[in-house]
């Protein structure tokens, strides 16, 4: 881990940096996926199985039994956790519906707006070591509230060729419509073009390594959008001398865990909270699971000794983290200043597991300084808005002329007809 101790504010823009691989490399690479994808379908989704998961595949297509199945293979336990966390995340998405609100701008003229489903949206869960089935809820739960008509998931098999049966207990549970062992770039192309199993989407959702960020924004091209370009996880807790060191510490490995190309940056005004985090965060390293993942991101992570809660959220709006821990006295004075952040978590007793699993926000949220103009994922991602408007007769006297004027300054004399032609009748 890299220690910086009252860094200037010119060397700052150096610390906001990510570790990101070459982009002429990633492009090359979702290029030729996307090709092969698009003129092989299925057979190309088969032969990326076999090379990039190990996993030597007769389908892609998840079938019922292994769906029914899935759910005898969990813990009764697990099941009520899930449950639990369905029922928050389902309560604070509810909450997000809006009514019609129909507005009369001028007397005779009323326009309003309301909300229509994205009709058929895609879902990627990443898999491998840790198969997020939270992500599944996040998703899923917020397009089905939404009215979404067909819901597809793709994730990565492992190499016998299964899915993590709490993937697949939570898809259903979720009213996901159909489940496909397809991971990485791949997947991403196949819900963009379609392939003989795996139909079309309009929009494709969930967090990935750089190649699925990567092939997320590749997919633009074709017509297909994106919640947003989320990759690797990244966390920036800001402490003062009432934070403790253990609770810090253990937010920072709980994304570091994800995987070594994730980051991690602490920020202390104190230096005894600032050496004790560092110390506890070695410590906890040596007992985690995952520590070789973590010792990875680790080595891309900052520790920034700073001079006050001010400074200390300047950096956090330049650096626009994923998630940003407050873990600060009278945090809610400095709510105010927080510009740039996907999920905010406040005091000593909010971690950000909270927010992964189980408290009722949303996980999916923008990475890599994103957040400086992407929100996460909302009821809002799944819908799109349609204006509406109704102009009567007295509403065409009321602001014809202004329509006449405008359209006559641009030149557009066929505007200004469509409005004369009614004055005159």
């Amino acid at each position: 881990m890299r220690t910086y101790r009252y860094p200037k504010k010119t060397e700052w823009k150096e610390l906001t940096q990510r570790p990101t691989i070459q982009r002429e490399e990633l492009s090359d690479v979702v290029q030729n996926i996307f090709e092969a994808v698009q003129h092989k379908g299925d057979k190309a989704l088969l032969e990326f199985s076999k090379k990039f998961e190990q996993a030597d595949l007769e389908t892609v297509v998840v079938s019922e039994i292994e769906i029914e199945n899935a759910e005898k293979e969990i813990s009764e336990e697990l099941k009520v956790a899930i449950l639990k966390a369905k029922e928050n995340i389902t309560r604070f998405h509810a909450a997000q519906k809006n009514e019609i609100e129909k507005i009369e701008t001028v007397e005779g003229v009323t326009c309003w707006r309301e909300s229509r489903a994205i009709e058929k949206v895609g879902i990627y869960i990443p898999g491998g070591n840790a198969p997020l089935f939270s992500t599944v809820l996040m998703l899923a739960i917020p397009a089905q509230l939404a009215g979404c008509r067909e819901i597809i998931l793709c994730t990565p098999p492992d190499q016998s060729g299964n899915i993590n049966p709490a993937i697949l207990y939570a898809a259903k549970l979720c009213g996901v419509s159909r489940i496909f062992k397809v991971g990485g770039a791949q997947a991403i192309a196949a819900m963009t073009f379609g392939t003989q199993s795996i139909p079309s989407v309009y929009k494709i959702f969930g967090p990935g390594n750089q190649y699925v960020t990567s092939a997320k924004e590749y997919t633009q091209r074709f017509g297909v959008a994106i919640d947003m370009p989320a990759g690797p996880s990244e966390v920036l807790v800001i402490a003062d001398k009432n934070s403790i060191p253990e609770f810090c510490a253990a937010d920072l490995l709980s994304q570091a865990e994800h995987g070594s190309d994730s980051q991690v940056v602490f920020i202390a005004t104190d230096e005894e909270i600032f050496m004790e985090t560092i110390k506890e965060t070695e410590n906890q390293l040596k007992a985690l699971p995952r520590n070789e993942f973590a010792g990875e991101s680790l080595k891309n992570s900052y520790f920034i000794l700073l001079n006050n809660i001010e400074e200390a959220l300047e950096f956090s709006n330049l650096y626009a983290p994923e998630h940003l821990i407050l873990a600060v006295k009278s945090f809610e004075n400095y709510i105010p200043k927080i510009q740039n952040a996907g999920s905010v978590f406040l005091g000593n007793y909010s971690c950000e597991s909270a927010g992964d699993y189980a408290s009722g926000t949303n996980h999916t949220l923008p990475t890599n300084g994103f957040s400086k103009n992407y929100s996460g994922v909302s009821l809002d991602s799944f819908v799109k808005k349609i204006t509406f408007q109704h102009i009567t007769e007295n509403g065409l006297q009321n602001l014809g002329k202004t329509i006449e004027i405008m359209a006559e300054a641009e030149g557009l004399l066929a505007h200004k007809n469509a409005v004369s032609i009614r004055l005159k009748s």
